[in-house]
């Protein structure tokens, strides 16, 4: 957590300078939110919400979206969720990891915010989804207005732009945020220049950022008014993206980006597309591009296809960090994950979590088939996601703030109430797609649920079946079996039990090391662990030793590197890479009779843990280095 009263920017970002960062950050961190006034305002105007383009519904509206990005985007996210952060890191896994170190260990409400947490890096998943899929086909759709004939084309157009962007994930942000930052700032130069040429030609629209007229429409349409939210929250779609992408770039950049060149945009365009359905209410059915000149409408489809890539490009890079940090809190199984950058750790790659997003939003694109219908299945999940932020924002800011708390928590409290109008607003969603993004996280929540019940019923069974270090050792050394040159390295999870591994090796190969190290690799509840507690090393016998290597969530162990930089002849331990051996236990789990979960979820994280990644590749333990024991357990 960000010392109260002072900035911490993330420590990993190299050499890149603040510019360079603020720039990368418009690329990446606010293309979600950026590309959002190509459908906000038309689809507040869709039939389903049955609203009129009048002066009053046109200035309320326009003023509903105006305090949404203050309040929300600017106040709640950028000012203060992001001093918010862990250790540098954002999204809601390290918040989620941030309250749980400020409630009892093991406590109830621990629990309850664990729960929370899973569930909004759930939901995230859901709308990050639907994010390149409506934002994609809404750009290349300017087709229709343009040039009515190519309509045709729209849906093989964006799906092949789909497939290029995930295609080009393995290339790392650094790359693609060097190529989309120019973009992006011109994209936002050109909302800009929109935004005010429209507003020249009703400057009245200018009133609306008063919030009477925001009230003023909730008298008018009364309890209806409120399920206008639902279009509204599509102008603030991206925000709980720009929480979850500030690692890669630090929350300094984020913010200037954001009041700098971000917001001033946004509004100047919001307003500019209000003032033109002033002057004109048909231009309601697709503002965006009426604002645009004729001779400029071709360019702007192609401006705006490239900035929704960068949209997309959010919540991907989103995705994989929150993918990660599940993975190290032990939510998720294993996966490879690769890094995309020398100079900066958090910019990362995982081809699993890459090529399923492109597979669900293929699907996405063809089952809907146009970016308004993908709009009514828009902002259900990431609206409750953002509630869950609100609540874990506040456990946060009552435990770990002493002095902001008393503005802060109030300031929650307001936030809650905006939230839970949003949900309510969305849920009316639900018949007409909002159940997708629902059942997609409801499924997410479910697996991650499971593979972590299943990893601590799997590690119950060997508890309960394994033998005590402390008592095993004494009867070993007793009449121990030959000693052969080098080192073993028995990795475990439980530090306290004789690893499998170790019992199946003497059985069978019936000699031991030299030196014997029983492994444990822990995962702390920060980004990345202090170099004091890397390493503890405590000798246990004549030639044995018991270490934990201790890694942060956004980090990837690497075993053998850590142990050679950390062991060294002062703790009696020195690891020589060509002369050291690893063993690792790959269990077959067995669904059984007991009553650890239901027999279906049983049979599920059997399926989960067959195909996770084995801990040794995890790890970066070299095959040539590696022995691997299989042992069956039943849960």
């Amino acid at each position: 957590m960000a010392p109260e009263g002072r900035e911490r920017d993330n420590p990993q970002h190299g050499k890149v300078g603040l510019f360079g960062l603020t720039i990368g950050a418009l690329g990446v961190v606010f293309g979600d939110i950026g590309t959002s006034p190509l459908y906000a305002i038309r689809e507040a105007f869709s039939p389903h919400y049955g609203l009129v383009a009048n002066h009053d519904t046109v200035l309320g509206l326009l003023s509903l979206v105006f305090w949404a990005l203050v309040l929300v985007v600017s106040v709640k996210y950028v000012t203060i969720i992001t001093r918010a952060d862990n250790e540098g890191e954002g999204g809601i896994m390290a918040l989620m990891a941030l309250a749980q170190r400020s409630l009892p260990k093991d406590s109830r409400a621990a629990w309850l915010v664990g729960i929370f947490g899973i569930l909004g890096a759930a939901l995230f998943f859901g709308d990050g989804v639907l994010t390149p899929a409506v934002s994609v086909l809404a750009a290349v759709e300017g087709l229709e207005v343009a040039a009515p004939e190519l309509g045709h084309w729209v849906l093989p157009i964006a799906l092949t732009v789909l497939v290029v962007l995930f295609a080009t994930q393995r290339f790392g942000t650094a790359r693609v945020g060097g190529i989309f930052g120019p973009i992006t700032v011109l994209w936002f130069l050109v909302l800009a220049v929109l935004g005010v040429a429209n507003i020249l030609h009703d400057p009245e629209i200018l009133h609306a950022i008063n919030p009477i007229w925001a009230v003023r429409f909730f008298i008018d349409h009364s309890w209806g008014g409120v399920f206008i939210l639902g279009a509204v929250v599509l102008a603030v779609t991206g925000g709980e993206a720009i929480y979850t992408d500030m690692g890669h770039f630090g929350a300094r950049p984020v913010r200037y980006a954001w009041y700098c060149v971000v917001l001033p945009s946004l509004m100047l365009n919001y307003l500019g597309q209000g003032a033109l359905v002033l002057e004109n209410p048909e231009a309601a059915a697709s503002p965006f591009y009426h604002g645009v000149p004729e001779w400029g409408r071709f360019p702007m489809i192609l401006l705006a296809t490239a900035a929704t890539v960068i949209a997309s490009q959010a919540v991907i890079t989103g995705g994989y960090s929150i993918a990660r940090q599940a993975m190290q809190l032990g939510y998720i199984p294993r996966m490879k994950v690769l890094h995309t950058s020398k100079d900066t750790i958090g910019q990362i790659y995982i081809p699993a979590v890459n090529w399923s997003m492109l597979v669900v939003v293929i699907a996405l694109v063809v089952g809907f088939g146009s970016s308004s219908a993908l709009a009514a299945a828009y902002g259900v999940s990431v609206s409750m996601t953002m509630l869950i932020d609100t609540v874990l924002l506040a456990i946060v800011a009552h435990a770990l703030w002493p002095r902001w708390r008393l503005w802060v928590v109030p300031l929650c409290a307001v936030f809650l109430l905006v939230d839970l109008a949003f949900v309510t607003a969305n849920l009316a969603k639900v018949p007409q797609g909002g159940w997708f993004p629902l059942l997609l996280g409801l499924v997410l929540f479910t697996l991650l649920r499971t593979w972590r019940r299943g990893r601590l019923l799997l590690r119950q069974r060997i508890r309960e079946h394994g033998e005590q270090l402390d008592e095993f050792l004494p009867g070993l050394m007793l009449a121990p079996p030959q000693r052969v040159p080098g080192t073993a390295v028995f990795l475990t999870a439980d530090k306290g039990v004789v690893p499998q591994a170790l019992l199946h090796n003497l059985k069978h190969n019936k000699v031991l090391h030299e030196r014997n190290v029983v492994l444990t690799v822990a995962t702390l509840a920060v980004p990345y662990a202090p170099r004091e507690r890397r390493l503890e090393v405590r000798g246990i016998a004549d030639g044995w030793y018991r270490v934990t290597l201790r890694f942060g969530f956004m980090e990837t162990p690497d075993v053998p590197v850590a142990l050679m930089a950390s062991c060294d002849d002062d703790d009696g331990l020195w690891i020589d890479p060509t002369d050291t051996t690893y063993f690792t236990s790959r269990e077959t789990v067995v669904p059984g009779v007991r009553h650890g979960m239901a027999l279906w979820r049983e049979k599920l994280f059997s399926a989960m843990h067959r195909n996770a990644a084995p801990a040794s590749a995890y790890f970066r333990i070299p095959g040539d280095r590696l022995v691997e024991l299989g042992t069956p357990v039943e849960i």
